[in-house]
């Protein structure tokens, strides 16, 4: 794993009788399915008088939800948001050095299964489980997705005619677009999956040309559609559907096309393993997987995952990363990525 996104294992220390006590009576409270388990959720998350929420997921998209909690529980969220890479370094130094302060932990899928795999993560039960598609989950099941982005490409409308836009990836290696198109700087997810789908040797082959075109390397997906709707750079081919159609949703003169093939990734939500407030922590994440909370997700662009809430979103172009394997050869693909894209630089 990427010395930028993960600590080693061995630099935690075994947890003492006090931390082990409270990952045993929490797991308790995450898997409890009684008849009261509402009643008691709630009584005594009121007395805990709050929750830390650690999210890559933007003020603007989160806010409304969060408030929305607020008001029908009365149970104040205090928040921290941070880009994936941050998130994840975040929660791996606090719990290197022993700190518990979080509680629920929401993010992109990738920054979850790091998560997981240190650790830091419990397995819960929701009644919201049976509205989403099992194969939604992650196999081990220690967070739960709670909404799904899919990697589009963004153009200009005013710069790109309409016969004009690739419909392909070959289409992107015409000499027009040498220099014309951009790539989000830390897609390497994106990257080893169509790599993968094309087969990794002949897509490998595909990613050395397109390298040799010369795409507009930018750091963050939102500041790439911003680019893209101010005509800075015509074509990205990373941009998240749910930033082009909010820009779009504005009058912006700009839409997306899936090339295939085309992938989304699932964020999950989870609870924190140690968090000092684990009846607050669930009734969270209840709230967000919950047909009210997922509402708030598709008012923000994002596509659903619970079934009770009808989204227009076709994902039938669409398959979903598996990110498992992804982690697994997170090394490989990050060295290819910085080698044919950020030539060498972290």
């Amino acid at each position: 794993m990427s010395r930028v996104l993960t600590f080693a294992l061995a630099a935690f220390a075994v947890p003492g009788t006090y931390a082990q006590d409270r990952q045993a009576a929490n797991r308790e409270i995450y898997l409890y399915q009684g008849a009261d388990r509402a009643q008691r959720l709630l009584s005594q998350a009121r007395k805990e008088g709050g929750l830390s929420l650690y999210t890559t997921m933007t003020p603007e998209d989160a806010s409304p939800m969060i408030a929305a909690f607020e008001e029908k529980y009365g149970i104040k969220v205090r928040m921290w948001r941070g880009i994936n890479q941050k998130f994840v370094q975040r929660a791996l130094a606090e719990a290197r050095a022993g700190k518990s302060a979080v509680d629920v932990y929401e993010g992109s899928g990738h920054g979850m299964e790091i998560l997981h795999r240190e650790a830091l993560l419990e397995k819960f039960w929701s009644p919201a489980f049976g509205d989403i598609p099992p194969e939604a989950f992650p196999r081990h099941g220690h967070y739960a997705p709670d909404n799904l982005l899919f990697f589009v490409m963004g153009y200009n409308t005013r710069l790109v005619k309409r016969e004009d836009v690739p419909r392909s990836y070959e289409d992107l290696l015409q000499p027009r677009w040498s220099g014309n198109f951009g790539i989000e700087a830390s897609d390497v997810i994106w990257f080893a999956a169509v790599a993968k789908a094309m087969g990794e040797e002949k897509g490998l082959a595909y990613f050395r040309k397109l390298a040799a075109m010369r795409p507009q390397i930018r750091s963050g997906h939102t500041l790439m559609t911003e680019l893209v709707a101010a005509g800075e750079i015509p074509v990205v081919l990373t941009l998240y559907n749910q930033a082009v159609d909010k820009l779009k949703e504005r009058g912006a003169p700009i839409d997306w096309k899936p090339l295939p093939p085309a992938f989304g990734r699932a964020d999950g939500i989870g609870v924190a393993k140690q968090a000092p407030r684990p009846h607050a922590a669930l009734l969270f994440v209840d709230f967000v997987l919950s047909p009210e909370g997922q509402r708030f997700i598709m008012a923000a662009s994002r596509v659903p995952v619970n079934r009770k809430v009808e989204s227009s979103f076709n994902q039938s172009h669409f398959r979903i990363v598996d990110l498992a394997p992804v982690v697994d050869e997170w090394d490989t693909w990050e060295k290819r990525w910085q080698t044919l894209f950020l030539k060498g630089q972290e």
